[in-house]
């Protein structure tokens, strides 16, 4: 057994937004990992001081008891949520040394250049991003009204999958470099 805790941290907050879907969809894998428990948490719920990297309520605890993350995030204007990046930024050494994965859905793109803003964010809080990603391109027409898919998501399994097996052999090593001696800084 590992005992891996992986937060699962969904970065959108609008109304209607497809992001809860994506996210039972996303946690149904980690539940099959023997081994990886998910702590889920929904930015949106959370309450956000000033936006300047004020410590949240509970966040900073949960980031700080999390040995990797994945990170579920749409894309807006071409970029990831405000909301998000203010959560980010409320904590800080909780993420040193961590690994980062991602699942991205938004139009066309998919929520790819959200992701690769997101990468220059968490190098800057010392972690370690995972190359593989999940998108959904057009997400809305891939989830009904209640989180159905609508479509095959064979490939988007297969390739969460993928995303997950890479993440737990980085969650793996940064904590057992994290214990042998601790992240610098």
């Amino acid at each position: 057994m590992h005992n891996l805790r992986i937060a699962v941290i969904l970065g959108g907050n609008r109304n209607g937004r497809t992001g809860p879907a994506v996210t039972r969809w996303f946690l149904d894998h980690i539940h099959a990992h023997e081994g990886v428990e998910a702590d889920a948490v929904d930015i949106s719920s959370l309450e956000i001081e000033d936006g300047h990297g004020a410590p949240m309520v509970d966040f900073g605890r949960r980031i700080e008891a999390a040995d990797g993350f994945v990170v579920i995030t749409p894309e807006y204007n071409h970029g990831y949520p405000g909301p998000l990046k203010s959560a980010i930024d409320s904590a800080r050494r909780e993420w040193f040394g961590k690994p980062v994965a991602f699942v991205s859905y938004g139009g066309m793109s998919g929520g790819l250049r959200a992701v690769e803003q997101l990468r220059g964010v968490f190098s800057e809080l010392h972690t370690a991003t995972i190359r593989d990603t999940v998108s959904f391109h057009n997400a809305h027409t891939v989830f009904g009204p209640g989180g159905e898919p609508l479509v095959d998501l064979a490939e988007a399994d297969e390739a969460a999958d993928t995303l997950l097996g890479r993440l737990v052999w980085w969650t793996l090593a940064l904590r057992e470099a994290r214990l042998r001696n601790p992240y610098p800084g």
